[in-house]
């Protein structure tokens, strides 16, 4: 019994010695994965409490949309672009409010709420945003521009429209070869699409490929012989 008490004590006395060596780093340790655990639940609330909040706003700007009061179309995607940047919601109501200017005849509103879904979109909004900037340029005869936010396609969804928009802007120029080009090249990628989506493709999807394709060729039909 007296050599069992010794060794728990020898035990003991390890113990205490690993513990002063070690234990200041352990609590350090244990504080700051406590803190991180606190930090994480604390910014997954803040991103749920932004996410809630934005959308209630953005049900205001849908309201408001359907109402026709463009007071209130602007107050709402201007508070969802300024204190929700960071949520789906502001791209969303950026894009839906440029059409809505727009079409309300203001372009230069839209064209500043596109301007903000180019720089803070992602992915497939952001190009949808750089098509529809692009057009408002084309229509301003700003053609440089528009073939910049026409680059390159962020995302292979959007490389058809991008093509087609590029040829839209060099017809415009008057540079028939390269708006042909440009033409065919969209062409040549929908009915590559096509192809390795026919499983998939609904009836519906189709007839659109469909007319698509009859449009990009009216287009390329209607510039003639490439000078």
């Amino acid at each position: 019994m007296a050599a069992y008490d010794l060794e728990e004590q020898e035990q003991i006395a390890e113990i205490k010695a690993w513990w002063k060596q070690y234990g200041n780093l352990v609590l350090g340790l244990l504080t700051a994965a406590s803190l991180a655990v606190l930090g994480w639940q604390g910014w997954n609330w803040y991103q749920r409490s932004q996410g809630a909040q934005a959308s209630t706003v953005y049900a205001v700007l849908q309201k408001a949309i359907q109402e026709n009061d463009m007071q209130r179309v602007k107050a709402a995607s201007g508070e969802l672009i300024e204190k929700f940047p960071g949520t789906a919601f502001a791209p969303l109501a950026a894009l839906t409010a440029a059409k809505v200017f727009n079409e309300a005849g203001d372009s230069k509103t839209a064209k500043l709420q596109l301007a903000w879904v180019v720089e803070h979109g992602r992915d497939e909004i952001r190009d949808l945003g750089r098509l529809r900037l692009a057009t408002l340029l084309i229509d301003e005869k700003a053609y440089d521009e528009a073939l910049q936010q026409l680059a390159t396609p962020g995302s292979a969804a959007f490389a058809v429209r991008f093509a087609d928009s590029r040829g839209d802007v060099l017809a415009a120029q008057g540079k028939k070869s390269e708006a042909k080009a440009a033409y065919q090249t969209a062409l040549n990628q929908l009915i590559d699409e096509d192809k390795s989506t026919a499983e998939k493709n609904t009836l519906q999807a189709a007839q659109a490929n469909a007319a698509y394709r009859e449009l990009l060729q009216l287009k390329l039909d209607a510039l003639g012989e490439s000078q």
